[in-house]
């Protein structure tokens, strides 16, 4: 158990930003006491416990119950975005791995010239982005607009729509969709 407690304890204060010597200091228990404790080489007393938790400040059935597992990953490395693009297009997927994800948020890449597809692509949800880098032309039902880098964009996918790059340079966007698309 003082392995659980130290490993829940040490976890909880990271997550919350405090330094070992802040908290230590915060409920009156030496630091090297509280080093002892998160190391699971000392188990605390209940009472200690109580203390100790009362400084961060959380409830004892709190503590025990509370989820310390993140069950998906986080954060990404640009190498750890996966490609679900095709042909030209590039699409950097955010959280592919992510078995209940509700939206799809991407950076996008469009080289000179290329496009979603001859054909007008409908689907059910919503999409929004904004241009970071070149230009990129979207038709959206009947209405088609030139977007430069900071220009955004926000519509229905269930009317029909396209992109296409027209310029000289590769086009750069980020953009979100609901509900997450299977790619």
């Amino acid at each position: 158990m003082s392995d659980d407690v130290g490993t829940r304890l040490r976890a909880l204060r990271t997550l919350r930003g405090i330094s070992q010597r802040e908290l230590a200091k915060r409920c009156g228990v030496t630091h090297s006491s509280l080093s002892l404790i998160e190391q699971g080489k000392v188990s605390p007393s209940v009472s200690s416990l109580k203390k100790i938790l009362d400084a961060i400040p959380i409830s004892v059935g709190d503590f025990f119950t509370m989820d310390m597992e993140s069950r998906n990953q986080v954060f990404y490395s640009a190498e750890e975005l996966a490609d679900v693009g095709s042909g030209e297009v590039i699409y950097k997927l955010v959280g592919a791995n992510r078995a209940s994800r509700a939206l799809a948020f991407m950076i996008e890449t469009y080289p000179p010239g290329a496009d979603t597809g001859r054909e007008m692509i409908a689907h059910q949800g919503e999409e929004a982005g904004v241009v970071l880098e070149g230009e990129i032309e979207i038709t959206i039902g009947p209405e088609t607009r030139l977007l430069g880098p900071g220009e955004a964009y926000y519509f229905d996918t269930n009317v029909p729509h396209r992109f296409r790059n027209p310029g000289k340079i590769p086009c750069r966007l980020v953009s979100c969709c609901t509900p997450a698309r299977t790619f």
